[in-house]
């Protein structure tokens, strides 16, 4: 089993589709949620800034490979629109599957995805902005279960 670090730089956003009718578009707060397996992090809320939020964080999530099942190689950006007397209000979401990048990351040590877009879709399946994104995977070593003890390695013996 590889272990690894994923490190995800979430630019911006733009063309951000107001799902609140009740608000400006000018007027809404968003943020993002990133998913990863069961990790999550949230990037600050970019107060005033509109359909076309900067962001420009950083976050990293511990990456397991292989895993059974392709569906958990999906890094999913949940975009809300953060409401102060009320429940946030869900834009959309953007979804990246990360598998190959995890593959070529494991094979060579370090792959990357450079900052580029994704289509934003809202839950009926159309189009709601788009998100700008970078990637980046690195392989770290795999541990080793035995545990040393003053140089000597602890045997069963």
């Amino acid at each position: 089993m590889a272990i690894g670090i994923m490190e995800v730089k979430l630019v911006g956003a733009k063309a951000l589709k107001n799902t609140d009718f009740l608000e400006l578009p000018s007027k809404i707060d968003p943020y993002v949620l990133l998913q990863y397996r069961n990790q999550e992090r949230k990037t600050s809320i970019a107060k005033g800034q509109g359909t076309k939020p900067v962001w420009n964080e950083k976050f990293e999530f511990r990456v397991d490979y292989p895993i059974t099942d392709d569906e958990h190689y999906k890094l999913v950006l949940k975009i809300m629109d953060h409401d102060t007397f009320s429940a946030d209000d869900y834009l959309g979401q953007a979804t990246i599957y990360m598998k190959e990048l995890i593959e070529l990351g494991v094979e060579k040590g370090k792959a990357e995805l450079h900052p580029q877009k994704y289509r934003v879709v809202s839950t009926n399946k159309t189009y709601h902005g788009e998100i700008q994104v970078g990637i980046t995977f690195t392989s770290k070593e795999e541990t080793d279960e035995e545990e040393e003890y003053g140089g000597w390695k602890e045997s069963n013996h």
